[in-house]
């Protein structure tokens, strides 16, 4: 998602996000920042495939199994992996070139927001913002970059 923005003192901003597949180490997660491999989740994976070919195969010939039931392992099944899609997070950028005259120097502003619908209405507020005060909230998710 890209975005053009003016600000009011005439800079141009692009504001944009980008989905990360992993989340990045900051400085409060330094400590317990432990790169795991993901030989658990299939592992895990895996056994439930294993046990589910297990019950279909073992099933008795006259059972009749409900849709109801179906339709209630698959959202179980989907319920953990759509949740972690949604949730993944996404690097916010704010950045201008500066202005003409050199008032202004280059400026480039990110931060990290969790959540597929949280970020659009991020992206709002730092655009409002910026066309307001020609600058990102500093109260908001991001921070400026040296």
């Amino acid at each position: 998602m890209n975005r053009l923005v003016r600000g009011e003192d005439g800079r141009e901003w692009v504001v944009r996000s980008q989905m990360e597949w992993r989340r990045p180490a900051t400085v409060e997660d330094f400590e317990h920042d432990v790169a795991g491999s993901p030989t658990p989740g299939i592992a895990m994976l895996s056994v439930t495939v294993l046990l589910a070919v297990i019950l279909v195969a073992w099933l008795p010939e006259g059972v009749v199994v409900p849709a109801w039931v179906i339709w209630g392992l698959l959202l179980i099944a989907l319920f953990f992996p759509l949740r972690w899609v949604l949730n993944r997070p996404w690097t916010v950028v704010a950045e201008t070139e500066g202005d003409v005259l050199g008032e202004h120097p280059p400026e480039r502003w990110v931060g990290i927001v969790s959540g597929m619908f949280r970020v659009r209405g991020e992206l709002a507020k730092v655009a409002k913002t910026i066309q307001r005060e020609s600058l990102p909230d500093f109260d908001g998710p991001l921070h400026p970059m040296e």
